[in-house]
């Protein structure tokens, strides 16, 4: 597994977060760090730190990207 940390918006909205977090261990990812960074506007800004199975995060990104309102907006390799 490859560790990845992933800057994220999403809707700032109850079950917001869970849906991202259920979203990751449903494509078989870890979450092994969450940072809650702001709030403005509505928007959330979280970094999460995930372990990814193999070393590309593509997939994962995609299912991310795919929820109303998320979106990815940095990742970086750790």
């Amino acid at each position: 597994m490859a560790l990845f940390q992933m800057q994220i918006s999403l809707p700032d909205r109850p079950g917001s977060l869970g849906a991202i977090a259920s979203a990751i261990g449903a494509a078989g990812c870890d979450i092994r760090e969450l940072v809650v960074l702001k709030s403005e506007d509505g928007k959330g800004y979280d970094d999460i730190t995930v372990a990814v199975p193999g070393t590309d995060p593509s997939d994962l990104v995609n299912v991310l990207n795919s929820i109303g309102g998320v979106s990815v907006i940095g990742i970086k390799q750790l």
